[in-house]
């Protein structure tokens, strides 16, 4: 199983997402790959923002040497599950889609819920992580 994570600039939400879901995985001894990207390309190229890089560190998480990247069409191709962060992540990826193959890939994280963007509030950065580390161990379940 592969999957990416995906949320708006790929420097808080998804790099949390990849990185606990790394962590989650190589506990739960499963042969997945998690990857993470944006559908904006303001962070293309550099570290996850600050905040995210410590919440996850004192998780006991290292996220700090993830690269941001943009979603490309071909990881479509690339991954079995796209997870997105929220309603305008999913429409955004799901506007990408060539085909109802890709289409079925892309799902909300949390279910029908977003995980909300801490970008802007430095205090919503570990209760997002502890949102974020829930989604995967549900996907965990069902997928595992």
């Amino acid at each position: 199983m592969k999957i990416l994570m995906v949320c708006l600039g790929n420097i808080c939400r998804s790099p949390l997402a990849e990185g606990i879901m790394q962590h989650l995985i190589k506990q739960e001894g499963l042969n997945w790959g998690v990857d993470s990207a944006g559908t904006g390309d303001w962070h293309v190229g550099r570290s996850p923002d600050h905040r995210s890089v410590k919440a996850a560190h004192d998780q006991g998480i290292d996220i700090s040497k993830q690269v941001c990247r943009l979603f490309r069409i071909s990881d479509f191709d690339e991954f079995d599950l796209i997870l997105v962060m929220d309603k305008s992540n999913l429409s955004n990826i799901l506007a990408m889609a060539r085909n109802d193959a890709d289409r079925k890939k892309v799902k909300m994280l949390l279910g029908d819920r977003s995980v909300p963007d801490p970008y802007y509030d430095d205090a919503q950065f570990a209760p997002v992580f502890k949102l974020i580390e829930a989604g995967c161990k549900e996907i965990i379940k069902q997928y595992a």
